[in-house]
């Protein structure tokens, strides 16, 4: 379904993360759980479904700080088609713990490694060659890098023997010597990840449904991206930081976001005509029909917080060649359906350069109400090239924003759309289907009418976030028809 103008058409979509999904286990995968999700949107008439971002996560979940930009996580893989091909045995011990039941998903997936090396068909062998051969400019680093952070206690790189911090060439062949094993099963997890993928990719795509990708701006310091390309970021001799990532004081916090990600080296990659950001997009090009840049604002000037700073109020804005990147891209791919987050402290220059490049903004309907009749994120100041949203994974619930606000606010929310009897957050879904905006976007969350308890992320914290599951006792026949109707009515 790859096309060009896939961001013109008029569409409805549902914003839901695959950890999200109904599992018994706690999180959400790649298994019939997710292909049920996709007849449920084609049967409803949505034809986008969005997710966060796909990556390995750090211990803290956020899938915005990830060991990889390129790999997937091996925690979303659906165990069942390993047992169901046979790769897997329920009696089976574990060598890597010593267990004799173990569930542990790293545990299962080295296990059904081996059954895989023992019981899969010549083809099914040809393809993980294949795959490895086709993956390698990133999968060489990544296994090997997440294979020493296993052997040195999932400790960052920059704490390894130096040798191997440095990435001396004999450390690397020696450990990819010693690691061997370790590394084929990483490698193994990779395939399964990306084989399950592309098949739910392609029946999303037949049901009519596209995907919707995440880019971070930022790579995780503690990554195979940075350990391995030392020269794409701002770093000095020892590999260690001196600025970070982050935003300023705005919406979400009063301290700003310090996001601790490493800055990058522009002049090296203008100099390099950007090859490492031109691979990262590709390989989400490949999984995805359409692609979100988040902190667009960064492509044009990002905020850069000394290192020993603990908040990101002490920061300064540093350019970025933006035009250049995105011209780049143009060269290598030609027009792509690329959409940018441009939300927070936005210049006439970030401006400049999405409009420049026809690239769809976001607007959150949260954020359009209690200001003057000029505020952008009111609909009637909606352009057909944006994306338009009740609110975001960063945003609270609609009903849980809705239920903070004072009366009198709710009664100026009521006065603006006409005093509609819809109830929320159904007014608010319906007012978003509605705009000119041609892709109008929805949380599961205000889906399921669900409050601020079910929450995905509170931006500036680090606990309990990016945990929350629905089940499908929550999706009633009642909200399936409001739903389906207002994407009817709305012409979606």
């Amino acid at each position: 379904m790859k096309q060009t103008n896939l961001l013109s058409t008029r569409r409805a979509g549902v914003l839901l993360h695959i950890t999200s999904l109904p599992n018994a286990n706690g999180k959400g995968n790649l298994g019939k759980e997710a292909y049920n999700f996709i007849n449920f949107l084609a049967d409803v008439g949505i034809k986008v479904w969005q997710t966060l971002p796909l990556g390995v996560p750090h211990a803290d979940g956020s899938p915005y700080q990830c060991l990889s930009a390129h790999a997937g996580n091996p925690e979303l893989i659906d165990l069942t088609e390993l047992f169901d091909k046979g790769w897997l045995k329920g009696s089976e011990s574990c060598s890597f713990c010593n267990a004799g039941q173990c569930f542990k998903e790293k545990c299962i997936l080295s296990k059904a490694y081996f059954g895989f090396e023992a019981h899969a068909s010549v083809e099914e062998k040809q393809e993980l060659i294949d795959f490895c051969h086709d993956k390698a400019h990133w999968l060489d680093d990544f296994s090997l890098f997440s294979a020493l952070r296993t052997q040195f206690l999932e400790t960052c790189w920059n704490e390894w023997p130096t040798a191997l911090k440095q990435r001396d060439p004999a450390a690397l062949k020696e450990a990819r010597r010693t690691l061997d094993t370790t590394i084929k099963i990483i490698q193994f997890e990779q395939f399964i990840f990306y084989k399950q993928w592309f098949a739910l990719k392609d029946y999303a795509n037949k049901q009519g449904v596209l995907l919707f990708g995440d880019i971070p701006i930022f790579v995780s310091y503690d990554s195979a991206d940075v350990w391995a390309n030392r020269d794409v970021f701002k770093l000095n001799e020892q590999g260690n930081m001196s600025v970070v990532a982050g935003v300023p004081p705005d919406y979400f916090s009063e301290t700003g976001q310090r996001w601790g990600n490493p800055h990058y080296d522009w002049n090296y990659l203008k100099e390099s005509n950007f090859a490492w950001w031109v691979e990262r997009v590709q390989s989400q090009l490949e999984m995805f029909d359409i692609l979100r840049i988040d902190h667009f604002r960064g492509f044009e000037a990002a905020w850069e917080i000394p290192a020993d700073e603990e908040t990101a109020i002490n920061g300064t804005w540093v350019k970025a060649p933006g035009a250049l990147l995105l011209s780049a891209f143009k060269k290598e791919f030609g027009e792509i359906p690329l959409v940018a987050e441009d939300l927070g402290i936005i210049t006439e220059e970030v401006d400049t350069i999405r409009r420049d490049f026809k690239l769809p903004g976001m607007k959150i309907l949260q954020f359009a109400f209690g200001d003057s009749a000029q505020n952008p994120y009111l609909p009637h100041n909606y352009e057909k090239n944006t994306v338009a949203y009740t609110g975001t994974h960063d945003n609270d619930t609609t009903l849980g924003w809705f239920n903070s606000l004072t009366a009198e606010e709710q009664n100026h929310i009521y006065h603006y759309l006409g005093y509609s009897k819809a109830s929320m957050p159904y007014l608010l879904i319906g007012t978003v289907f509605s705009s000119v905006a041609n892709l109008a976007i929805v949380p599961m969350q205000d889906i399921l009418e669900l409050g601020s308890e079910d929450r995905m992320n509170i931006p500036g914290t680090m606990d309990g976030n990016w945990q929350w599951q629905f089940n499908w006792e929550q999706l009633t026949k009642d909200k399936v028809e409001k739903l389906s109707g207002l994407i009817e009515m709305f012409a979606r």
